[in-house]
């Protein structure tokens, strides 16, 4: 979880407004080619009606023909986490997956309704700057490009990376703007964050803000699985974040009694105190420096990776990359991975802090081979590979659900434990070092701070004014 604390009473402001819609075309995209056929604007209603029915998209615990997902609900509350693994997203092999972890007394409803409507609206950009393209004279492309061709087809490449950034940077612009004017759901004070993949072909492309982590399995030369961070956890106290939040005038500070979890405060009050730099929702905070911009990233995949797992904190706080590559690597059939990673982080939690609350786990483990188990050995593992309508035994997802009245759920968790490991390991990359970077970044590891017992508090809207004496803006 990432979250937000509040040290004094503020007034929850509700937004109204018209509901943004996707573009009735936003199934309908193709490449070279390839036919679209026109949609109405009822068939898109329908859709969106029975998106959970779309063939090949999986977002309870359970699997597909080339990953597993499982989430495990903490002990803090109702699960705020969600996630998501859509086959067939695209034609020419592409296939979209995402973990959302929500935060503050809406964030649950916040992270579905990122789950459900990010990805069609990240179909619906990408429609918009391909037809643009083709509309420019542009020549239309595959996604896959050969080793071989790189040299000649170097041009192409850059476009297809090109239409990436913008579709997904458009497609986040436009999530924030309709939890903002959505009429059922209040997120001044709610949101969520985002690590999303579409891999096509044999290129990658990463779109994520908040602290959702991915991380790649890949052999080295000597064969041996190596762990590869992917993302970069966007928090407050990365030098670039903190510059951006305090020239728009927010503060950035951590509490006495967790003085290594900086968090986002007002400028003239101790709220909301959240735990990141970019989220969707959370707009008491827009203002002062906390952004739904992604930050985007582009790798080409080769022979020797292996798997991709997403994940939110609750997994990253008590595991190492080495660590849950390893879980999942050994895991006795590749369907049972997201689980076994689970299980596993849920014992961390116990042995690492057993006076504190567990938080959620959402994972998603997808092999790039594209290849599962047989459905037998699926099957007594005890999931069920079809998309089922509940969520991990909560019912009543849809946004007609979000206007019913919520607790206020105090999220709490204990810091990240101090280990080191080689590469990233728990050290935070600033995101400079991603961009366009295909090799895994190397440098020097900063251990965390841990606390042994000590909580954190992520949601909780209302808390005494401090009486201790806080740092300078």
């Amino acid at each position: 979880m990432g979250g937000c604390v509040s040290t004094s009473s503020r007034r929850t402001s509700g937004s109204m407004g018209r509901r943004e819609e996707v573009s009735p075309t936003c199934c309908d995209i193709g490449f070279c080619g390839q036919k679209r056929t026109k949609r109405t604007f009822s068939d898109h209603v329908i859709a969106l009606h029975h998106l959970p029915s779309v063939p090949n998209r999986v977002f309870t615990n359970g699997k597909s023909r080339s990953s597993c997902i499982f989430t495990q609900q903490g002990r803090k509350g109702i699960n705020q986490d969600a996630m998501i693994v859509w086959e067939d997203f695209m034609p020419e092999d592409v296939t979209f997956c995402g973990v959302f972890d929500g935060h503050g007394p809406h964030g649950h409803h916040v992270a579905r309704k990122v789950r459900d409507a990010l990805p069609l609206k990240l179909l619906s950009s990408m429609n918009s700057c391909q037809s643009r393209q083709i509309g420019s004279g542009q020549t239309c492309f595959k996604g896959s490009l050969k080793a071989a061709d790189l040299d000649k087809d170097v041009s192409a490449e850059e476009r297809l990376i090109s239409l990436w950034r913008e579709a997904f940077m458009k497609s986040y612009k436009a999530m924030d703007k309709e939890l903002r004017s959505h009429p059922n759901l209040d997120c001044f004070c709610s949101g969520s964050t985002a690590v999303t993949i579409v891999k096509q072909g044999s290129n990658l492309f990463m779109g994520y803000i908040g602290d959702s982590r991915a991380v790649m399995g890949s052999k080295d030369n000597n064969d041996l699985m190596v762990a590869i961070q992917l993302t970069v956890d966007l928090k407050p106290d990365l030098p670039r974040e903190a510059e951006r939040i305090k020239r728009c005038k927010g503060r950035v500070f951590a509490l006495q009694d967790e003085p290594e979890v900086c968090r986002v405060w007002l400028p003239f009050d101790d709220a909301p105190g959240l735990a990141m730099a970019r989220a969707f929702g959370d707009f008491c905070l827009k203002e002062y420096g906390v952004i739904s911009m992604p930050e985007f990233s582009h790798r080409l995949l080769t022979e020797k990776d292996q798997f991709i797992v997403l994940a939110s904190d609750g997994v990253w706080d008590v595991l190492s990359n080495e660590e849950v590559v390893e879980i999942v690597a050994s895991a006795p059939s590749r369907s049972s991975a997201a689980r076994m990673l689970v299980d596993s982080a849920a014992r961390e939690w116990k042995l690492k802090y057993p006076t504190s609350k567990m938080d959620d786990c959402a994972v998603v483990c997808f092999f790039l081979d594209g290849k599962m188990d047989s459905e037998s050995d699926y099957e007594e593992q005890g999931f069920s590979s079809a998309t089922i309508q509940s969520y991990s035994g909560n019912a009543g997802e849809s946004d007609d659900s979000c206007h019913r009245s919520e607790p206020s759920l105090q999220r709490n968790f204990t810091v990240r434990p101090s280990e080191e490991s080689e590469g990233f390991g728990n050290r935070r990359p600033h995101p400079e070092e991603f961009e366009g970077n295909e090799d895994t970044v190397a440098g020097e590891d900063q251990n965390w701070l841990g606390l042994e017992g000590v909580t954190r508090v992520n949601s909780l809207i209302q808390l005494p004014r401090f009486s201790e004496e806080r740092p300078n803006p």
